[in-house]
């Protein structure tokens, strides 16, 4: 709000020479900064409160596992309070309406995806962890099929209203176009579209944007497993694709790269800066040892807006190598359940692949300590970061 107010008050301030102050808005760069700076403080000055509140509450993890190895760690961390996401997700939705051009469509819709997200996380957190104090045979968390449902209905929607958004510029908008590593949009850096480009029709492009806000949310939500891993890594993909929306906003940087210019998704790089800010911000009480852990509330949401700003973007491909570590993390689980139903199958005994689903338990049974577990993941994260980014300029 703060930047679309300067906006409306250009005239007035210009005119009594008190318009230079707040010309730096202008730049978004720096309203990128100013929504990092504002968010990570937002959470690390209100993060002691509202652990407080968390735990008076009675929001915290139980500590319980299915996996017999890790009942033991899972045990050690009973009672840390979770849902610490509503930190994270507050601080996001503070700096963006402060220094993002909320007029922006696709900074509106991605302002739906979070608070969607957030609040189907929240509601599955709350029964989850107060199920103990609301008494025998309270309900144990949402059923899986329900936050897919909702996974699933709010892909739908910003799918098709972010396709109809971008048809308001022609059919064969660059906003509709199918991008994958090494094609060249662009003929050349004078701006001639290239031939043989494949526009994606209006139920591909939803299925797409479905596919990535689900799957993306589900991924970030089976990465939440050890003390900062989660929001460590989103840092890393957050940085990455916030590089990609500043590209894909500016023609000219387009152009240079021979990516798809999407008008407007520049405001997206705002949005971001804020999620690395809140999720640096929340380092600070998630770094181990944990006094909070984020739960569905945030992991759910930032999962799904980052497939969203990918989508959006035009860079799928790119961003899901980038987000290695949650395909990683989520292709373990597949594997481990669907290896595990065949062998039972076939042979009585279900076997496994991995020690324990997902993969950063893996690791953690086979002798890493956690921290290891969870700064190597980390290091592994900003390489997918730095090979997207190389897959962009090689064109």
């Amino acid at each position: 709000m703060l930047y679309v107010l300067y906006d409306i008050l250009r005239e007035w301030l210009f005119d009594r020479g008190l318009v230079w102050p707040l010309a730096v808005l202008d730049q978004l760069e720096v309203r990128a900064l100013g929504a990092l700076g504002v968010a990570f403080a937002a959470v690390v000055l209100c993060g002691r409160r509202v652990i407080r509140w968390l735990v008076s509450m009675k929001v915290g993890d139980s500590g319980i596992t299915d996996a017999e190895a890790l009942r033991a760690v899972a045990a050690g961390k009973s009672n840390i309070p979770t849902m610490g996401g509503v930190l994270i997700v507050s601080a996001i939705l503070i700096a963006t309406l402060l220094l993002a051009d909320v007029r922006q469509f696709y900074v509106q819709l991605g302002v739906v995806v979070l608070v969607w997200l957030a609040a189907l996380g929240g509601m599955d957190d709350f029964l989850k962890l107060t199920a103990a104090r609301r008494g025998a045979g309270s309900r144990q968390g949402l059923y899986a099929w329900e936050k897919l449902v909702f996974q699933l209905g709010v892909g739908v929607l910003v799918g098709y209203f972010a396709y109809r958004h971008g048809a308001t510029e022609g059919a064969r908008d660059l906003q509709h176009v199918l991008n994958v590593p090494f094609q060249k949009t662009y003929e050349n850096k004078g701006g001639v579209i290239a031939e043989g480009l494949v526009y994606l029709s209006l139920p591909v492009f939803v299925l797409i944007m479905t596919l990535m806000v689900a799957g993306l949310s589900n991924a970030v939500n089976i990465t939440d497993g050890m003390d900062g891993l989660a929001s460590g890594t989103m840092v890393a993909a957050a940085l990455g694709l916030l590089i990609l929306a500043f590209v894909a906003g500016d023609l000219r940087w387009a152009q240079e790269l021979l990516v798809p210019h999407v008008p407007g998704a520049g405001e997206l790089g705002v949005v971001l800066a804020a999620i690395v800010g809140a999720c640096l911000g929340f380092l600070w009480w998630n770094c181990a040892p944990a006094q909070v852990f984020m739960g569905d509330t945030g992991s759910l949401s930032l999962g799904g807006i980052l497939g969203y700003i990918a989508v959006v973007t035009r860079q799928e491909f790119v961003v899901l190598v980038m987000c290695g570590v949650f395909l990683l993390e989520i292709a373990s689980v597949v594997m481990q359940v669907g290896w595990f139903k065949y062998t039972r199958i076939r042979t009585g005994t279900g076997r496994r692949i991995f020690r324990v689903a997902p993969f950063h338990h893996h690791l953690h049974m086979g002798g890493w300590q956690e921290s290891q577990v969870v700064s190597r993941l980390w290091i592994v994260a900003v390489l997918c970061v730095v090979i997207g980014l190389v897959l962009v300029k090689l064109r």
